[in-house]
């Protein structure tokens, strides 16, 4: 089964839970479900055997920390490695699950989209997500008391997107909202602008990160690939590349990007089980290539760069710097730095 082996072995990873309310949502969709992932010690007293509740490990403390921000309809659940391998390397991850407005008359699972401020006259005025802020604001909270007290760094804080999740982490981290983003990592993501919200066909939207970027795309995605159409371009398209355009024309020129394709990967490959009920993973083929493989790939890219950034973790940054190297992972059809 996924995530078995991540999941047993040690170091020991246990889970702190609180619940956020998003201002200006309106009830019952107005409260996001938070799971913070920490390094903890092992149980010593009976109270810790039977309530499962341990102690964090403040040996590496204060931690930098990782918010995920989810595909739509993708629960939080299927970033669960990604999450543990994070804090088994000294970064504490926090996922939510928010049931929220994804258009006029539709709810689901949300990263969160303000739709007010993604139309052509708002774009730039505000974060295209509400959830980041209060999420961060709690996260601070739980700091100056209770089990997560002195714990997390929250001056070091990177964000990972899925899908939807990427493309609001792109626009909203700019440092006037967010000075304490520092690194922004994305995967199946970009900042094409739908046709839907006003704007003319094969419109890139600005992204203002000048934190490190690191944006991974899947060769064999279908999702991205049947929604040119959104942005006047013909489904399936071959010059359809809206993460490519995001990773060259999007992003300041002075912020630090790369570029990273992994081979025959999919749109949904972060998430794992995929849920077949729901997302849109349907839009695309079976995976010809070994998924659970590829999604360890990810993952270990993904931590590598987040150590790198968050940590400055040196043989992180050996690792991250050989990226680029074409014979240092199969795997990886691409990766570029600019």
């Amino acid at each position: 089964m996924s995530g078995s082996t991540l999941v047993d072995a040690a170091p020991l990873v246990r889970t702190h839970r609180i619940a956020v309310r998003v201002p200006g949502a309106e009830a019952p969709y107005d409260t996001a479900h938070v799971t913070v992932r920490y390094p903890a010690l092992p149980a010593e007293t009976d109270v810790e055997r039977m309530s499962g509740m341990l102690r964090p490990d403040a040996s590496g403390a204060p931690y930098p920390v990782v918010v995920v921000l989810p595909g739509i309809n993708v629960a939080s659940t299927g970033y669960l490695d990604l999450a543990v391998a994070l804090a088994r390397r000294g970064i504490v991850a926090v996922t939510f699950d928010w049931v929220g407005q994804l258009f006029p008359g539709q709810v689901g699972l949300t990263p969160g989209v303000d739709l007010a401020a993604v139309g052509p006259d708002s774009y730039g005025s505000a974060p295209t997500t509400p959830a980041l802020r209060p999420l961060l604001d709690a996260l601070a909270d739980a700091h100056r008391g209770g089990p997560l007290e002195g714990l997390l760094d929250l001056d070091r804080v990177g964000l990972f997107g899925h899908s939807a999740g990427g493309t609001v982490a792109l626009q909203s981290a700019g440092p006037e909202w967010f000075p304490e983003i520092r690194a922004v990592a994305t995967y199946g993501a970009h900042t094409m602008a739908s046709q839907q919200l006003g704007f003319p066909p094969a419109t890139l939207l600005a992204a203002p990160v000048v934190a490190p970027v690191m944006l991974v795309a899947g060769s064999a995605d279908g999702v991205v690939a049947a929604s040119a159409i959104r942005y006047g371009e013909e489904a399936g398209a071959p010059g359809h590349d809206p993460v490519e355009r995001t990773w060259s024309e999007a992003l300041p020129a002075a912020t630090e990007a790369w570029l990273v394709r992994l081979c025959d990967a999919g749109h949904m490959l972060p998430a794992a089980p995929d849920d077949p009920t729901s997302a849109r993973g349907f839009l695309e083929a079976p995976p010809g290539a070994d998924a659970e493989h590829l999604r360890r790939v990810l993952i270990d890219l993904l931590v590598t760069f987040f150590a790198a950034r968050l940590s400055d973790d040196a043989a992180a940054e050996a690792d991250l710097s050989a990226l680029t190297d074409p014979d240092h992972r199969p795997e990886i059809a691409d990766a570029r730095r600019r």
